[in-house]
């Protein structure tokens, strides 16, 4: 049996080829829509991708099941649990065979056991991977979002992030069934997840690639609660706040993706073609660092930094039903535009070398800076009440400890409270460490706020002073923060 894992770090999500040296079988599990590694590789180990599947329908990327048989041809296996709410709409135009628990398939003579483990999602499918040319029980678990090493996948999402009411504390109760279910596999089962540390899909991911089912019954705290009421509690308490887009990429993926065939470049601009779009209010995102961009920009940009969130602030933050435009060094188009891909963000209909701004500033255009304050600053501006100090984190992170009379909404969220904040008294935005306020002020900035500063070193450097902060007491689910009047 031949396994690869392939792990795309930015949104922290594992996928993986099994092949059968023996026929020349090969499945893919769980894709990206970036096939083109796979492709590669089962060239490399001499197998061809005749089959597909994944253990559900994904809310944090958009799947690239669809690709890799409009490429290969390959047979599909989906999901046919949890209702028809949940069921794929393209699964009859592409062929695809539908699975239910207790059902098997083979591939070459590696035979895959379908168990169906609700909770993350109704759909949800743990996969058991028996390799029968020298075993008849199996050697690891497809595990997807159910079982992670250190962490159990959230089932809150549904109803947080695709707004479906009442979904959350009984997708709790099934997904603490799923675990007294699987717990009774042998304990050498190996378990592959489908993240890693870093995804949204759960609130305590390691970054270790794989585990076996001993090692989680024995440390995840998934396993070792000891009631379900306290296991109901636990699983929903301090879960960070979902990424807006999760809802169109859970339509996008159970309607059935736009097939790419690749990505296409788009046009390079100039500073002609810049001009008419800053007039009218287009998307126009800055990918230099906060530094960069904060000491001149083009102001009606925002400032999303290409580095390993990029394309979670990109949907989070980004349109999905207009045209947008990237100011990125040409070195970095082909990475910022497959970051884009990821999430479904297929629109960008130009990008700009960085030399644009100089450009702009040159022929008499303004340029925009962001101030910052030292965490100094801020205090002496509190005990003032000179300015309104506004967190940018998440709420659990809030809870877990923050600067006393200060609210929060998250990063994500501001764009829903503009009418909230004030435009005409000083308003200084801090998260933990200063990135996703940079990113924030950007957004006030594009919003015409001109009174906006950040605080240098954000939450973590307020602490490192000795500087008081506050504690909230946990809850059952997130807090609800009310913006600064």
């Amino acid at each position: 049996m031949i396994l690869k894992r392939f792990y795309d770090d930015k949104l922290a999500q594992a996928s993986y080829l099994i092949g059968c040296a023996a026929t020349g079988d090969a499945i893919v599990v769980d894709p990206s829509r970036d096939v083109d590694p796979y492709l590669r590789a089962a060239e490399s180990e001499g197998v061809e991708i005749r089959h597909v599947t994944e253990t559900h329908i994904h809310a944090d990327f958009v799947s690239g099941l669809r690709e890799v048989v409009a490429r290969t041809g390959a047979t599909a296996y989906l999901s046919d649990e949890g209702g028809e709410d949940w069921s794929y709409a393209f699964a009859h135009e592409i062929g695809a065979r539908l699975v239910e628990d207790g059902d098997d398939f083979m591939v070459g003579n590696i035979r895959f056991e379908v168990m169906h483990t609700p909770g993350h999602t109704p759909e949800h499918l743990t996969l058991l991977v028996t390799d029968t040319a020298g075993a008849d029980r199996p050697i690891g678990a497809l595990t997807g979002d159910f079982v992670f090493v250190g962490d159990v996948g959230r089932p809150d999402l549904l109803e947080k992030a695709a707004g479906v009411a009442d979904t959350m504390e009984a997708g709790a109760r099934d997904l603490y069934r799923s675990l007294q279910r699987f717990r009774d596999l042998p304990d050498w089962l190996q378990i592959w997840p489908g993240h890693g540390a870093g995804s949204a899909c759960g609130k305590g991911l390691s970054s270790i690639p794989h585990s076996t089912l001993g090692y989680e019954k024995r440390f995840n705290w998934g396993f070792t609660t000891e009631t379900e009421e306290a296991f109901v509690a636990e699983v929903l308490d301090g879960q960070p706040e979902p990424p807006t887009y999760f809802a169109e990429m859970k339509r996008v993926n159970r309607e059935g993706p736009t097939v790419l065939h690749g990505v296409s470049e788009p046009d390079v601009g100039t500073l002609s073609r810049l001009r008419p779009l800053v007039a009218d209010g287009a998307w126009i995102v800055d990918t230099r660092s906060p530094a960069e961009y904060g000491a001149g920009h083009v102001s009606g940009t925002i400032n999303i930094p290409l580095n390993r969130s990029f394309n979670t602030w990109a949907g989070w933050l980004l349109p999905y039903d207009q045209d947008v435009y990237l100011i990125v060094d040409q070195a970095h188009v082909d990475e910022a535009l497959r970051d884009l891909t990821m999430v479904g963000l297929d629109r960008v209909d130009a990008v700009f070398p960085p030399n644009v701004i100089d450009a702009w500033a040159e022929s008499g255009g303004e340029l925009g800076r962001i101030r910052m304050r030292t965490p100094g600053e801020v205090e002496a501006a509190l005990l003032a009440d000179e300015a309104t100090v506004l967190d940018v984190r998440g709420t659990a992170e809030w809870r877990e400890g923050h600067l006393e009379g200060v609210d929060v909404i998250p990063t994500g969220h501001l764009p829903d409270h503009l009418d909230d904040l004030p435009r005409h008294r000083d308003l200084i935005l801090h998260c933990q460490s200063g990135a996703r306020s940079a990113i924030a002020t950007s957004l006030l900035d594009r919003a015409g706020f001109r009174n906006v500063t950040h605080m240098q070193g954000g939450y973590a450097a307020w602490e490192a002073r000795g500087l008081p902060t506050v504690r909230e007491p946990a809850v059952h689910e997130a807090a609800e923060v009310a913006a600064p009047a």
